[in-house]
């Protein structure tokens, strides 16, 4: 996409126990370093004290590059639980919750472990009886990864943005994702790469979805559909049953929808529908699943003009009723 990358790795005798990906975000209220679902560390979540360490030699590291670099904050978007401990780490190393997040900090995922039938008995009775009647109706799932399903998706992901008013991503970062996910080779034993799911009904397109496939899960990445045509017809439901069958049939043990408004904290705005997102965790949760909450986005302050970016920020989450 052409942004300025570093990517950084920690070494104990001569072997690697984390990396991450820093990212220069160039943005008008100002640039800062960003460091997405990052650092990774070997053997995933430790001890306070070994976490603390990593971190801490990597913040000293991501200064340096901050103050060669003249931006106003370091952003980072841990992938840890969202747990008083890491929340304290942060805090000891002199950051503070940023404004807005960055990505999906509260998400729903799907156990694939058991068999068709019963994830469709455990999901919520109007998801199943929606899913069968897409079925019954004649909609056709079609599934590639060319610059043309890219496109294809793009065309009703630009309905999907005028209705719920979102910053959407660019056609050509969309059709970069497809093509440089779309074939990798296996790894670990299980098929990576992303695919287009796309529902089409009477030869038109109703809704899509690009679904990467990494690891040991299956991620529910973009999400798109007609805003005015057949508003009867359940093609979502469908799209997104076969893709979980698809993520099944590759030995992916589980489908991460992606984001949701937090269940635990019982939102109010979610109980009356106000929530901006109150439709999509609905259509998600109906599937059946679990929630996993990550601790939120961490800014480190470097100057002054980290709190225009702040105001700018946290004006733009009260407009969108987040």
């Amino acid at each position: 996409m052409g942004d300025k990358i570093w990517r950084l790795g920690i070494f104990e005798n001569s072997k690697i126990i984390a990396a991450a990906l820093v990212i220069k975000v160039h943005a008008r209220r100002g640039s800062f370093l960003f460091i997405p679902h990052g650092p990774v560390v070997a053997g995933g979540e430790q001890i306070f004290n070994f976490q603390f360490s990593i971190f801490k030699q990597l913040v000293e590291i991501l200064k340096k590059i901050a103050h060669q670099e003249k931006v106003s904050f370091i952003r980072i978007s841990p992938l840890m639980g969202d747990t008083e401990e890491n929340s304290a780490m942060f805090g000891k190393l002199g950051f503070r919750p940023a404004p807005i997040h960055m990505h999906a900090e509260t998400t729903w995922s799907l156990d694939l472990n058991p068999s068709e039938e019963k994830i469709l008995a455990d999901m919520r009775k109007t998801t199943r009886n929606l899913i069968r009647r897409a079925i019954k109706e004649g909609v056709e799932i079609k599934i590639g990864a060319s610059e043309r399903d890219a496109e294809i998706f793009n065309s009703l992901y630009r309905e999907t943005v005028s209705k719920h008013s979102f910053t959407p991503f660019s056609l050509i970062y969309l059709k970069n994702e497809v093509k440089i996910l779309g074939s990798p080779p296996y790894q670990g034993g299980v098929r990576g790469g992303s695919l287009v799911f796309t529902a089409y009904y009477n030869n038109e397109p109703l809704a899509s979805a690009i679904v990467v496939f990494y690891g040991n899960s299956a991620f529910y990445h973009h999400g798109a559909s007609s805003t005015t045509k057949y508003p009867k017809i359940p093609a979502a439901y469908l799209l997104k049953w076969e893709a979980i069958r698809e993520a099944k049939r590759r030995g992916h043990k589980f489908y991460n929808f992606w984001g949701i408004v937090p269940l635990k904290a019982k939102s109010s705005k979610l109980k009356a529908g106000d929530h901006p997102w109150a439709g999509l965790t609905l259509f998600k949760t109906g599937f059946g699943g679990f929630e996993t909450d990550y601790l939120h986005a961490q800014d480190l302050i470097l100057s002054w003009r980290y709190w225009l970016s702040w105001v700018i920020e946290a004006l733009r989450k009260k407009r969108r009723n987040l």
